[in-house]
């Protein structure tokens, strides 16, 4: 092999895990490249075109067939581009609660324990914030682990419909607060603020971003990793297999099919797979050996398993009073959280999302509804994301076919919580100035495939006992000595809020790791 195809790191994907990876590392002065599957985003009109995004899936997979329950199908998640699923992403950047790091027991079985616990990470998280310019307000969510600064940034201002969606809630006796949002206002060095136009975002939560005001990990990781000299980006680069030295204990080779469909091989002193929970579990599981039979670093038999995607719905609520809000995506409910006095046991989060518009209105509701039009429809429209935590299960589980095709296995679990959180949005609309109806939406998480495939979980869950784990509490395998995976796979439970920001947050951690266990402190 050349010395023009070894590196000193590889780094595999470039969403969340990955383009944080090459920001962190590139002023090390390491000779690092980032192989990317997809290619960039181009800036065009169909960028906010809901009919080109929505309904053609324009920026999922295009040659990509996956299988669950025997059944064919195309996946709408993950996103193949240079900043991964995060160019797509809503960049609601939240943390887990303090004792999600902790056992806890739902009404569905126990959400286990992590091997870190949540001032581990708390550092991190303040870092990550900072990075992809999180906005939010410190003490206003009553379920907010302690923090050792202030958000980074002030909220994002309501505009006046969710504005009133706040003060009705608060007459209910509810909490509701500012939601954190990765956000590039323009103004965030010592300027006032945060004053936004949004009219430049109100596309942002499922699109992709042309302004980059959206914090995704192409804006935040990959363009400025970009900036050394040491950094080189291939883009249309699918890792194929990872291939072992004799001992089966460090990575030799990077097995890559080129955009042309050649063979390309290179070699790194560290490897870094961040192409997501499920592509990287299938990765390892495709790289089997001699030394590996059952799959790369998979002695443990867990390479796969305890895929978790959250419990999540979508609903459009009709107000009574028009929305003319532009970016609603500011306001979010824990209250139920942890439960309530007549059911103790967790329930999730609430949040706004971006506003419906009469194509997508349509598509999601074809019959119209209360004597409206589509377009008076999506001019009423309040949108709400409902999440609730899945529990991992060893038999939800990523496998490959006899062609080397991805197939999900998967069963609901621990859905009671999810019904009994919609009930609660149910129940008080009413209050808060809407029509009895709920209009479910299928945008976000995909007809085919009935299940979240956008908030990835758990596939190598890491912890202290290779028998039970895949990876190390610094994602470094158990079975290998050059490898580190930092996407969602190292979750060991889910929690019941946006993924992103932990995955960054252990990113860092695992870069601090790097650099002074590895190189020094360089």
């Amino acid at each position: 092999m050349s010395n023009q195809n070894h590196f000193d790191i590889i780094i595999i994907g470039s969403g969340a895990g990955g383009g944080t990876m090459a920001r962190a590392l590139a002023p090390t002065g390491k000779q690092i490249l980032i192989l990317e599957r997809g290619d960039f985003i181009p800036r065009e009109k169909e960028n906010w075109d809901t009919e080109a995004v929505a309904v053609k899936k324009r920026y999922s997979p295009k040659n990509e067939t996956w299988y669950f329950d025997g059944k064919p199908f195309r996946p709408g998640h993950p996103h193949y581009c240079v900043g991964g699923s995060t160019k797509l992403y809503g960049a609601t950047l939240l943390r887990l609660r303090e004792q999600d790091f902790e056992e806890v027991e739902h009404a569905g079985g126990i959400s286990p324990a992590w091997p870190i616990n949540y001032a581990d990470l708390e550092p991190y998280y303040y870092l990550a914030e900072k990075w992809y310019y999180v906005h939010g307000e410190a003490g206003a969510d009553p379920t907010e682990a302690p923090r050792s600064q202030p958000f980074p940034y002030l909220p994002l201002k309501h505009e006046p419909r969710i504005q009133q969606l706040n003060d009705d809630l608060q007459k209910l006796g509810y909490n509701p607060f500012p939601l954190p949002m990765g956000v590039k206002l323009g103004n965030e060095n010592g300027q006032p603020g945060p004053v936004v136009d949004y009219n430049l975002i109100a596309h942002f939560d499922g699109y992709p971003d042309p302004t980059e005001s959206k914090a995704d990990a192409h804006v935040i990781g990959i363009k400025p990793a970009l900036e050394y000299d040491n950094v080189t980006l291939r883009t249309n680069s699918t890792v194929e297999r990872l291939e072992t030295d004799s001992l089966g204990r460090k990575i030799e080779r990077v097995i890559v099919k080129n955009g042309d469909g050649n063979e390309e091989l290179y070699s790194a002193d560290w490897v870094i797979v961040a192409a997501g929970a499920i592509n990287s579990a299938a990765l390892f599981l495709r790289s089997k050996s001699d030394k590996h039979p059952h799959g790369l670093a998979n002695s443990s038999g867990l390479v796969g398993c305890n895929y978790m995607s959250h419990n999540n719905a979508t609903f459009v609520a009709l107000s009574k009073e028009p929305n003319d809000s532009l970016f609603q995506k500011t306001l979010g409910i824990a209250d139920f959280y942890w439960g309530t006095d007549e059911w103790s046991y967790p329930m999730g989060f609430i949040q706004m999302l971006g506003k419906v518009d009469d194509v997508l209105m349509e598509w999601e509701s074809p019959e119209h509804l209360l004597g409206m039009t589509h377009a008076e429809m999506a001019a009423h429209s309040l949108d709400f994301w409902l999440q609730s935590e899945d529990l991992p299960d060893p038999n939800n589980r990523i496998t490959l076919n006899a062609n080397n095709e991805i197939v999900l296995q998967y069963q609901l679990n621990n859905y009671e919580a999810h019904l009994k959180l919609t009930e609660k949005l149910k129940s008080i609309l009413s209050y808060i100035g809407c029509h009895e109806h709920l209009v479910p939406v299928d945008f976000y998480l995909g007809h085919q495939f009935p299940y979240n495939l956008a908030h990835e979980m758990g596939t190598m869950k890491f912890g202290t006992d290779p028998h039970t784990s895949v990876l190390d509490t610094y994602c470094r395998p158990h079975d290998l000595d050059n490898v580190f995976v930092t996407d969602g796979s190292f979750f060991v439970s889910a929690g019941a809020v946006n993924p992103t920001l932990t995955i960054i947050a252990q990113t860092l951690r695992v870069a601090d790791f790097i650099k002074q266990e590895l190189y020094g402190g360089a």
